[in-house]
């Protein structure tokens, strides 16, 4: 019997669709220190169909834009349509990491709820 839910996931699992889905993933492992753990690129155009990384063990699914499927980029939609949180003990540090990765500040990090 296959397992409903795979090792090392959780019940949960964000997937991100994006324009440029290798050049996010680069972008978070500069910025967020994440982890490839698999990649499929469609073999006639390069894009990804499907790649996962992990940061700090959570796993995050993304591919790129894929409108024969549905599958849009936000700003293909008009704007974000979803966000991921990332707790961390001490975010000073990768938030300057994620700047220098070239990350755009919308509000700076502060304490909150």
């Amino acid at each position: 019997m296959v397992q409903p839910i795979p090792d090392g996931y959780t019940a949960v699992t964000p997937y991100i669709i994006v324009d440029g889905a290798a050049e996010a993933i680069d972008f978070y492992a500069n910025a967020f220190d994440a982890e490839e753990f698999m990649r499929l690129p469609n073999p006639e155009t390069g894009k990804l169909l499907h790649a996962e990384i992990t940061i700090n063990g959570a796993h995050i699914m993304l591919g790129d834009t894929n409108p024969e499927m549905g599958a849009m980029d936000p700003r293909a939609l008009g704007g974000i349509a979803a966000s991921i949180t990332l707790y961390l003990p001490d975010m000073d540090a990768p938030f300057a990491q994620a700047v220098k990765a070239g990350a755009e500040v919308k509000s700076p990090p502060m304490d909150m709820f």
